[in-house]
């Protein structure tokens, strides 16, 4: 497209808002081939689409909207809510380009009880509504096979899938099967069970899946004292096992308040591309429905766009007809008849805990499994938390860390350990003998091995790390930065991973003069970095071992002259330790080396015998 054809695109969608009525409605608009990118709403419509056009919009993605659109159209409606029931299903309907695009879940597993002459109840994956009535989705299916297990336990529903019809049970066409038998069913087929009293349990199953157990508690209490008064014991203990189950169910779920009914609530957990919106419904209560949408967002919607978008397609979905809706902040929207509630404290405010929490968990479920298809997204979500944490210009994708290792000073060393994306690059790792340090000075030995460290990088132009972390506090810190910053002029990000009085990794610093970072020790991103500092301890800790034993063996045997490297394994293999060979006998020795090397070994551990 040529500067003179955009121009003229944009003349005339200038010229169409300037007509656009100043009345709430839907707006669309179309591409070059005339199909429907974006399905929007607005209480005014004039003012909301020639927002689009403003020369100082700065949202990159609404740009790229705007690049597209060669036309528009609207439809003006009564009220605000109209528009919003409007736009939810042009979008259905439509499925623009740019809205935000809800996946629904359809994977969740709904319960059908079935329209037939004698219904009986499933769970499904498959929404049919000519089959019968659906209850759910259920996100949790251990939830779902809870419920059905109570109404199996409650009025043992037929669970044969053959169709059963009026003519075929007045006929006797049917034969009991061995559900009947095990008395899991009371064969309504065969007229064991009247139809009366089948669809009365069938009724009070469809209310305890609506969450309504206070009004069959209500009921069942009602009907089994009415058959006491008239000496029906057997029929009224059956009733009141019916009761004690509902009971126990209901002490097991989630009760909030009784005086809490018929209310909605939403929460929105928020992610770079995705939003997470849970929905909760109570009832006398009770939640009876805990619901999470994933909306993956198509251009910069706000939390607001996205609330207005999922109270529509909830309440539509799950039929409610809650009076009043529970957000965790105002929002523009005016629904006729519902109050919107922004709770401070109390059960509300409970509830809006509980829904936010579900959406998290949801949240942390959908990334865990995408995590375990993907494992880099994982450490790309790491290192990008801690770029976010310490306010870095980049990922930090090659981190480094320094310890120090000496027992008073003698046989001093450092190590440095390299992690890539997170994850440790050992033939990356370097050891360093400090060379310029006399007695045991921490300080000055890390910025002996910092400074050689990126003089030699700096030498052979390799690659510098993203950050530098010290095994310590401020003091590491800042002789880190003496030989980064003051003697290299290099400019590197330097962490600091401090420890408390019991030696356990407490804290992380970062910034000059050092401050306090809050992580939680608990997150992931805190274990990586224990991993890093507990890992830099482990080389640092080996190489001096190492060094140690080399000079304890160095000190005693190769100082022998005539003695090389292969007599001193001989004799090691067969004596096991030096004390030995000091107190083995010259005849013990030449058994083993020979009679010239043994006088040689023999009389430098014995030299007053020799002579």
């Amino acid at each position: 497209m040529t500067k003179e054809e955009n121009e003229a695109r944009l003349e005339k969608l200038k010229a169409i808002v300037k007509t656009l009525p100043e009345k709430p409605g839907s707006y669309q608009y179309y591409d070059a081939d005339g199909t429907i990118i974006y399905v929007g709403k607005a209480k005014n419509l004039k003012a909301r689409v020639s927002s689009y056009f403003h020369t100082e919009v700065d949202r990159f993605k609404t740009k790229v909207l705007v690049s597209k659109i060669w036309d528009i159209s609207y439809t003006v409606v009564n009220t605000e809510e109209d528009a919003l029931l409007l736009e939810n299903a042009l979008i259905k309907r439509y499925n623009p380009r740019y809205n935000v695009l809800l996946k629904d879940g359809k994977t969740y597993p709904s319960i059908c009880i079935t329209k037939e002459y004698l219904p009986h109840i499933f769970p499904t994956r498959t929404i049919n509504k000519k089959w019968g009535t659906y209850f759910g989705p259920y996100s949790h299916v251990g939830s779902m096979h809870a419920i059905l297990d109570l109404i199996k336990k409650l009025y043992h529903p037929r669970t044969c899938k053959q169709p059963l019809l009026q003519e075929g049970v007045e006929s006797g066409k049917y034969q009991v099967c061995l559900e009947y038998h095990l008395k899991n069913c009371a064969g309504p087929c065969i007229g064991k069970q009247s139809w009366e009293d089948y669809q009365k349990n069938l009724s009070q199953a469809r209310e305890i899946l609506k969450g309504n157990t206070r009004q069959v508690l209500r009921e069942l209490k009602e009907e089994m004292l009415r058959l006491a008064e008239d000496l029906r014991f057997e029929e009224a203990e059956e009733i009141k096992r019916r009761y004690l189950l509902i009971e126990q169910f209901v002490a097991k779920s989630e009760v909030v308040s009784h005086s809490i009914d018929n209310v909605d609530v939403l929460t929105i957990t928020n992610d770079e591309k995705v939003a997470f919106v849970n929905y909760i419904h109570v009832s006398n209560g009770q939640i009876n429905q805990s619901f999470t949408f994933e909306y993956k967002k198509r251009l910069e919607e706000t939390d607001d766009e996205l609330l207005q978008l999922a109270i529509v397609e909830m309440r539509e979905r799950f039929k409610s007809t809650a009076k009043e809706i529970i957000l965790p902040h105002e929002i523009d929207i005016n629904m006729d008849g519902v109050t919107i509630t922004v709770p401070q404290r109390g059960d509300k405010k409970t509830l809006l805990e509980l829904s936010l929490m579900n959406g998290k968990q949801y949240k942390f479920d959908r990334l865990k499994q995408a995590e375990k298809l993907n494992p880099e997204q994982k450490q790309v979500r790491l290192m990008k938390e801690l770029q976010d944490l310490l306010h870095l210009p980049k990922m930090p994708y090659q981190i480094e860390c320094f310890d120090n290792s000496n027992i008073s000073g003698s046989d001093a060393v450092a190590a440095c350990v390299v992690f890539k994306k997170m994850k440790p690059s050992k033939q990356d790792y370097r050891k360093y003998n400090i060379k310029t340090v006399v007695g045991p000075d921490d300080y000055a030995s890390m910025k002996e091995v910092v400074w050689r460290r990126y003089k030699r990088l700096l030498e052979e132009e390799q690659p510098l790390p993203d950050l530098i972390i010290a095994d310590g506090g401020k003091g590491q810190m800042e002789v880190i930065r003496q030989a980064i910053q003051d003697e290299l002029n290099l400019d590197i990000p330097i962490a600091g991973l401090a420890k408390n009085d019991r030696h356990r990794t407490n804290e992380l610093l970062y910034g000059f003069p050092p401050r306090t970072v809050g992580i939680k020790d608990t997150s992931e991103l805190f274990r990586v970095l224990t991993q890093l500092q507990d890992e830099v301890h482990r080389f640092a800790i080996t190489f001096h071992r190492d060094k140690r034993s080399k000079h304890a063996l160095h000190s005693e045997l190769d100082d022998i002259k005539g003695i090389g490297p292969k007599t001193r394994d001989e004799l090691l293999n067969e004596l096991k330790s030096v004390k030995r060979i000091r107190e083995a006998t010259l005849e013990m020795l030449t058994k083993t080396i020979g009679p010239s090397k043994a006088e040689l070994v023999y009389n430098y551990f014995h030299p007053s015998d020799s002579l």
